[in-house]
């Protein structure tokens, strides 16, 4: 059981990190027996660097960003490491180059769950099957999003929705975490009479992995899409077509457009809750 109890940033400031490098977003729902031990390694292997990761008995969360041989080497001895190996060999990442440094300080910090759900008894280790059942690769998202038997459902805060969406898609008002999870239920015998199909997206995957199988449990007929609005960005030349705004993003650069480039946008610019 991991105690929480030490979470001292790395000394990093600022003035010490690069202006310019690569920034990387990664998630695995895997198996941690010793949260604690994996926190103590990964604090040891992020010196350097600036960002934050999450670490829980069902995965690993986090952002990171350095220079481009930084992240190299990061990447490279984690996916080695006796301790994170198992989490980190093979792990998909996002990467994004930045002009501005994306991130304060370096955190490194146990957690109950790497995203919240508000919904308890969720094995996600052990449901990831039932969650890539439900991928949906992004060249095939534009097609699915435009049937009349499907609802575009947003998985992220209300305040990213009015950042930018898809085209259509419906807001279910998420203030707190668990406001998304009370939206579907008041929507889910509705949706199972009219044989209605959910498509639901978030920012880079993880918050629609984690409500896949708990929204299946209930008999609905759901997808989402692989890798997120970020990697939608990157397939899909002309992500245009189907979004409107730009996408909100938790680090200083605030947000991306369709290029995934910094849009120059300030925190005081967007809604975002404080």
């Amino acid at each position: 059981m991991s105690s929480m109890r030490d979470r001292r940033p790395d000394p990093t400031t600022l003035n010490d990190l690069p202006t310019r490098g690569d920034h990387i977003a990664f998630y695995r729902f895997v198996a941690f027996d010793d949260v604690d031990a994996a926190v103590a390694r990964l604090r040891a292997l992020t010196h350097g660097l600036s960002g934050s990761v999450l670490v829980a008995s069902e995965g690993v969360n986090g952002m990171l960003a350095g220079t481009p041989q930084q992240i190299d080497a990061f990447l490279e001895t984690a996916s080695a490491d006796a301790t994170v190996a198992h989490a980190f060999d093979g792990i998909v990442v996002k990467r994004t180059a930045f002009e501005r440094p994306p991130f304060r300080r370096m955190l490194v910090k146990a957690k109950k769950e790497i995203v919240p759900l508000g919904v308890d008894g969720l094995d996600m280790p052990n449901r990831m099957d039932d969650v890539h059942a439900t991928d949906v690769p992004p060249e095939q998202w534009r097609e699915l999003i435009r049937r009349d038997d499907v609802v575009v459902l947003d998985n992220r805060n209300s305040f990213e929705y009015g950042a930018g969406r898809f085209r259509d898609a419906v807001d279910p008002g998420v203030v707190n975490f668990r406001d998304f999870a009370d939206y579907v239920e008041d929507h889910a015998d509705e949706w199972r009479e009219n044989g209605t199909k959910i498509a639901m997206y978030c920012t880079g995957g993880i918050r629609c992995e984690k409500s896949s199988p708990w929204m299946q449990d209930l008999g609905l007929e759901v997808f989402q899409l692989q890798g997120g609005i970020l990697n939608y960005f990157q397939q899909m030349p002309d992500a245009e077509q189907d979004w409107d705004g730009e996408c909100f993003i938790f680090d200083e650069r605030v947000s991306l457009d369709t290029k995934l480039r910094d849009t120059g946008r300030t925190r005081e610019e967007i809604d975002e809750p404080r």
